[in-house]
């Protein structure tokens, strides 16, 4: 139920990311697989600006958002190509997907007892994510904060056989729940630590599409650290 509380200048930039480095992309019938769908807007006005062949399934936990997202799917007649289960995608089969897409909750915080608990991303905001990135997927697409532990993540992609193909980056301001003193706190801890960056009341949050390393792929993995370390 993540994008139902953030902020739509967020959820604005997940369609985006996923509407340059997956939907133009995709070959025709090709799979996605969505954690966590949230109401489901993102993925849906992607749709309804492209053209796409294949099959979405995502995977919401929160029933009350996953019922609003199937009665949007519903309204505009995106069945066919959006389908969501109101599970979760780490306890079910993990269906064959080409893609792995995700704006995976990362607030930092020394337990999830916070203004929004569903936004609870580990104690470092990266635990989520990381898990995400150990699913094995061909291409992952995830929304990673400058304050959430960056570096952990670029580093466990790497491990994992993962490049990064290509990336955005998004200016924001700390918003309510990120600004929450227990949060805000723990935040300033992991700043000390070189885990979290972030320059004032902003951080940047960045799209990226990882995928498995092969020769001719260009990594842009050190380029995206300088960009999340350098506030």
């Amino acid at each position: 139920m993540k994008d139902i509380f953030f902020c739509p200048e967020e959820s604005n930039f997940y369609s985006n990311c996923l509407e340059n480095f997956v939907l133009r992309n995709c070959k025709n019938y090709e799979s996605i697989v969505e954690f966590g769908s949230g109401d489901g807007s993102p993925v849906i006005n992607s749709l309804l600006r492209n053209n796409f062949d294949g099959i979405i399934q995502g995977f919401e936990l929160n029933t009350s958002a996953w019922k609003v997202a199937n009665s949007t799917i519903d309204e505009y007649n995106l069945t066919n190509k959006y389908r969501i289960h109101n599970s979760s995608l780490f306890s079910s089969s993990q269906p064959d997907a080409e893609y792995l897409v995700a704006n995976p909750p990362y607030l930092p915080a020394p337990d999830n007892d916070i203004y929004m608990p569903l936004l609870f991303g580990g104690v470092d905001g990266a635990t989520v994510t990381n898990d995400l990135l150990s699913l094995g997927y061909e291409n992952v697409l995830v929304l990673i904060s400058s304050f959430s532990n960056p570096t952990s993540t670029l580093n466990l992609a790497k491990e994992n056989g993962y490049c990064v193909q290509n990336f955005m980056v998004l200016p924001l301001q700390f918003g309510y729940y990120s600004s929450d003193p227990k949060v805000k706190n723990h935040i300033e801890e992991l700043r000390k630590k070189n885990m979290a960056f972030y320059s004032g009341d902003y951080y940047f949050l960045a799209g990226v599409l990882f995928n498995k390393c092969q020769d001719s792929v260009v990594d842009l993995s050190n380029q995206l650290a300088q960009v999340m370390t350098s506030l």
